[in-house]
């Protein structure tokens, strides 16, 4: 049963509808009813004091992976987290409507955090035979991908392209050339030099991007690339978005912050694929969401201890993020300068828009789907504050600053 609940004494900001200001927030029936101005008639149930806070629209991630259903959409929600996209290279893969529907389902009852699934692209992700994508999209799919599997046959790659581009669909690809990456696990520069590791050129990204743009442009279908590791990769990107082209791309939280330096002495916490790469690298990539090229996403990527306590090369790529993908995204425009609507569009209102969904804003008559954060309070990242079930992050015991009160998902309060 939905409660009438009024949000008070915040500042709402609400990229999406160009709102930032000490604005009341009321919801009815799961939904915005109004801001600023109770409705008439409108008696609140429950009220939230929201003073010294922030409220804005739930956040929406471009990639999370979901090990563990149940903690991880806990994870989300404490981190603001009310919607997110879950690439298809799950165990088995998202190729069949059976198991698309079983995630959607599977996720809901939990009454959390919203997730729209991402079909595969090829059957059982081979990169041999296109799936049944219009059998996928009934079955709740937004779009179709490879996630971290390869599709070295540009061939199959065009005739998916062509089908996607017939019916509407999107297709999201991670570029990177498998053969020209082959067994790297650093970017190809001076740590991996110096500490012996074998590297991933930056040409890996572009040769991907740029082939995926060429395709794109002939079947004119929505390309969406994910986690752009480089500055030439986005040079490429915001060329071809310059020519109007239906193509949008994401950086990784990580790579936002941290360069190929913070390897350190073969610290696995910071192994990601892509790798993390030069120092201007990373300035141009923080340039890119500045300036709405990119949006963020945290790609949240559990992996288990065991996977971290191995040589570098041998240990398992990635990181937790939902959690701090929030204050990574605050200390990001604190350190640049950034007005603080712009770095929360990056991850509500322009997420929302390049997956497709209703989500990324409180206009009147969204489902009520909120995050109230107290923006200068400082927390220290550890592994009894993570609600993650993996607590691997370059982050640990770092302090950050910027914290997830309460968040509300279709009215109800899950945080």
């Amino acid at each position: 049963m939905n409660t009438n609940i009024s949000i008070i004494n915040g500042r709402l900001i609400d990229p999406k509808n160009g709102i930032d200001g000490k604005l009341d927030l009321f919801i009815a029936d799961g939904k915005v009813v109004a801001l600023g101005s109770a409705p008439e008639g409108f008696v609140a149930e429950q009220t939230i004091d929201a003073a010294g806070c922030v409220v804005c629209p739930g956040l929406v991630d471009l990639s999370t992976r979901l090990p563990g259903i149940e903690t991880e959409l806990a994870a989300a929600v404490a981190g603001g987290v009310t919607s997110m996209a879950c690439p298809p290279d799950t165990t088995p893969p998202l190729d069949e409507p059976g198991l698309v529907e079983r995630l959607v389902r599977g996720s809901a009852a939990f009454g959390l955090a919203r997730v729209y699934p991402i079909g595969a692209l090829t059957d059982k992700l081979g990169g041999e035979r296109l799936a049944e994508m219009h059998t996928l999209a009934r079955s709740g799919c937004i779009a179709f991908s490879q996630g971290r599997k390869p599709l070295p046959d540009r061939l199959v790659l065009l005739r998916a392209m062509q089908y996607a581009a017939t019916f509407g669909y999107a297709i999201h690809l991670q570029p990177q050339d498998h053969q020209l990456a082959a067994d790297g696990v650093a970017h190809d520069g001076e740590v991996a030099s110096r500490l012996g590791l074998a590297g991933i050129p930056v040409c890996a990204e572009t040769v991907a991007v740029a082939s995926s743009l060429e395709l794109a442009r002939a079947t004119g279908v929505r390309l969406h690339l994910v986690r752009l590791s480089s500055a030439a990769g986005i040079a490429l990107v915001r060329a071809a978005q310059a020519a109007g082209m239906q193509v949008s791309c994401d950086v990784s939280i990580h790579h936002l912050h941290l360069s190929e330096a913070d390897i350190g002495f073969f610290d696995t916490r910071a192994r990601f694929d892509p790798p993390l790469r030069s120092a201007s690298d990373r300035e141009v990539l923080r340039a890119a969401v500045a300036d709405g090229v990119a949006a963020l996403g945290s790609d949240h990527t559990p992996v288990a201890a065991d996977g971290k306590q191995l040589p570098f090369a041998e240990a398992a790529p990635g990181a937790t993020g939902l959690e701090l993908l929030l204050p990574l995204t605050l200390k990001w425009a604190s350190e640049s300068g950034i007005p603080l609507s712009t770095a929360l569009a990056r991850i509500t209102c322009d997420p929302a828009s390049i997956l497709g969904i209703a989500a990324g804003s409180l206009t009147v008559g969204a489902a009520a789907d909120v995050c109230v954060f107290a923006p200068e309070e400082r927390w220290k990242v550890g592994a009894d504050t993570l609600r993650s079930r993996s607590k691997n992050t370059p982050f640990l015991d770092q302090e950050l600053q910027g914290r997830v009160r309460t968040t509300l998902v279709g009215g109800k309060v899950v945080f």
